[in-house]
C-alpha cells in the first residue's frame, strides 16, 4: 500500500504546479495530482480485504479526499490557458489547441525568449 507515497506526491504536486506559470506543466501535475488521490479512495478496499480492525475509519479519509475534490475543480479551473508551450503528446494543451498549433523550431525559440523570465 502506498497510502503516504500517494499523500506526499499529492503535496509536493500541488507545490510543483503552484511555482510555475505553463498550463500544460499546471496540468500535467493536476493529472499526477488527481491519480494519487484516486488511488488513495480505492485503497481503503485494500485494508478491508487484508483484514484491518479499524478499516471502517477509512471511511473518514474518503470524505476529506471528496471534500478535496471539490476544490481541486475550482483550482484547476483557475489555470490561465494562455500562458502555454504546445504539448506534443496532445495530452495538456488548453482547449482549441492542437499539437500542430505551433512548429517545433518555433516552440524551442519561445523557450530560449523566456528563459530568463522568473515563473
Amino acid at each position: 500500500m502506498n497510502l503516504l507515497e500517494d499523500i506526499m506526491v499529492i503535496q509536493a504536486k500541488i507545490s510543483g504546479a503552484e511555482a510555475v506559470k505553463l498550463y500544460d506543466i499546471k496540468m500535467e501535475n493536476a493529472a499526477i495530482i488527481r491519480k494519487a488521490a484516486r488511488d488513495i479512495m480505492v485503497s481503503g478496499n485494500n485494508l478491508e480485504m487484508f483484514g484491518f480492525t479499524d478499516s471502517k475509519y477509512y471511511k473518514l479519509i474518503r470524505n476529506l479526499i471528496e471534500e478535496f475534490r471539490i476544490l481541486f475543480v475550482d483550482w484547476v479551473a483557475k489555470f490561465n490557458p494562455k500562458h502555454f508551450i504546445v504539448d506534443e503528446w496532445g495530452l495538456f494543451n488548453p482547449p482549441g489547441i492542437s499539437t500542430d498549433y505551433v512548429q517545433r523550431d518555433d516552440e524551442f525559440n519561445f523557450l530560449d525568449e523566456d528563459e530568463d523570465d522568473e515563473f
